[in-house]
């Protein structure tokens, strides 16, 4: 039986995992952004949001841990800290980070060897995938587009989503910076400049508008805009460092990819 009895979860990845590895007996509380699995909004009560929460809501479900992410939740996990609740904040920004830290959930919940076989099976969903990109001769410039105002491109583990699903970053030297601040794209000609082959849009918190691209100044002379390869991939399904941003961003990703040379094979020379 695990040490701890009663897990608050601040973040969505952690509550995906827990359920995953068989442990969701122990959550008392989920971030009301959680989307996956889709059973836990029914089953257990919301008690934050992401960067914002009221203490005694958190209190009220009287954790013994609370599972938090990122100095966005810094705040709130000092008044938790005040008030004698151990907390445990993990800050992975890559897939090898998002692997370790299903690992430490398994190990906080004595589910090490379903943290084990998840990460496993992520892994192999990975290498699979890897395998199949090795025919591909070309790789497509991808323009990730994380927010619109101002135009923020991807974070770190997106970044390498994107290469492993067989493309290549049109802002990787950006995917480096935590902030977002840091990975705004000041201006909007430095898009049309490196003339991405596609473009996704992930607008964190809303849905994304393609039409709207139409409306930016010379963004028509884009690759991706000429060709219509502009896509969405939905938020929780890939800014979320949990095992979905493998499962189903990874996946997306790598089938937008196939498609872009689908469509260059058999467009004329």
């Amino acid at each position: 039986m695990s040490h701890y009895q009663r897990i608050a979860c601040l973040s969505t990845e952690a509550v995906e995992t827990l359920y995953a590895i068989g442990a969701q007996e122990y959550i008392v509380g989920i971030s009301g952004y959680t989307v996956r699995p889709p059973q836990a909004r029914e089953e257990k009560p919301k008690i934050s949001g992401f960067s914002t929460a009221k203490i005694e809501r958190i209190l009220a479900v009287k954790p013994d841990l609370v599972v938090a992410f990122s100095n966005l939740q810094a705040d709130i996990c000092r008044e938790l800290i005040a008030s004698g609740i151990e907390v445990h904040v993990f800050n992975q920004r890559s897939v090898a980070g998002i692997l370790s830290m299903i690992k430490v959930l398994g190990a906080l919940t004595e589910r090490e060897a379903q943290a084990g076989e998840l990460t496993q099976q992520l892994q192999a969903k990975m290498d699979a995938i890897a395998l199949q990109v090795r025919a591909w001769e070309v790789r497509p410039k991808i323009y990730f587009e994380e927010w619109n105002e101002p135009l923020m491109s991807g974070i770190g583990w997106v970044s390498e989503l994107i290469q492993m699903a067989g493309a290549c970053d049109a802002f990787v030297e950006l995917s480096q910076f935590q902030s977002a601040r840091e990975r705004i794209i000041a201006d909007p000609m430095e898009v049309v400049r490196r003339a991405p082959d596609i473009i996704i849009g992930s607008w964190c918190g809303k849905k994304f508008r393609p039409e709207s691209l139409d409306e930016r100044v010379a963004w028509s002379q884009i690759p991706a805009l000429r060709t219509g390869f502009v896509r969405e991939i939905k938020s929780p399904d890939i800014l979320s460092p949990g095992p979905s941003a493998i499962t189903h961003g990874l996946v997306q990703l790598h089938e937008i990819i196939a498609a872009w040379h689908e469509a260059r094979s058999k467009s004329p020379a």
